[in-house]
């Protein structure tokens, strides 16, 4: 009996965390101020981009982390299995489109992880420009004030204990605090 009801906190320590995930991915100053483009698949970036930071800081932790990395990731994926078949895609091809979606986060999450390795935000912004605003109309400045964002993110989930974030609590920046932090948009005017 204790057995189960410690896998059920641990349930809903991964349903709480993801949760916390997709309502920052959401907030509308990355769409609004940054320029992500608001469509499914903008929503879609964003969401990887925080369970990759997350998942990230997980993996660098203890065995009880690297666990809830694991079950992180496992019910992202139940949730894009759900949200597939909600929006009508036929049992034939979820597994299929499950397959885009795990490859997608992969390659998004490795590219990520080894642009957070190198020293400039150069190889983020590039990244992020690839990924999250592939095929937007103006991404000017979004790119390096993304990265800007995400660099600040990283720091914040270094400075927060494993177990607190692996029990469903997690802090993220406001999306604002990335202007201050990027260079400033020559388009702006402003002092030069």
């Amino acid at each position: 009996m204790l057995s189960l009801f410690r896998r059920k906190r641990a349930q809903d320590s991964i349903v709480s965390l993801y949760g916390a995930i997709v309502a920052q991915a959401r907030r509308p100053p990355f769409y609004a101020e940054l320029g992500v483009p608001d469509t499914v698949e903008g929503r879609f970036d964003m969401i990887v981009l925080h369970l990759a930071l997350v998942i990230r800081r997980l993996r660098a932790g203890a065995p009880d982390a690297q666990a809830a990395a694991q079950a992180l990731f496992d019910h992202f994926c139940r949730d894009m299995d759900h949200n597939l078949r909600e929006m009508g895609v036929s049992d034939l091809a979820v597994p299929r489109k499950m397959r885009r979606i795990g490859e997608a986060f992969y390659g998004r999450a490795a590219a990520y992880d080894r642009a957070l390795d190198a020293a400039d935000d150069g190889a983020l912004a590039a990244a992020l420009a690839r990924n999250v605003f592939a095929g937007a109309a103006d991404a000017a400045a979004g790119p390096a004030r993304l990265a800007a964002y995400v660099r600040l993110c990283g720091e914040m989930l270094a400075g927060q204990e494993e177990a607190a974030i692996a029990a469903g609590s997690v802090r993220f920046p406001a999306p604002a605090e990335a202007g201050a932090l990027a260079p400033p948009n020559p388009s702006q005017g402003g002092p030069s």
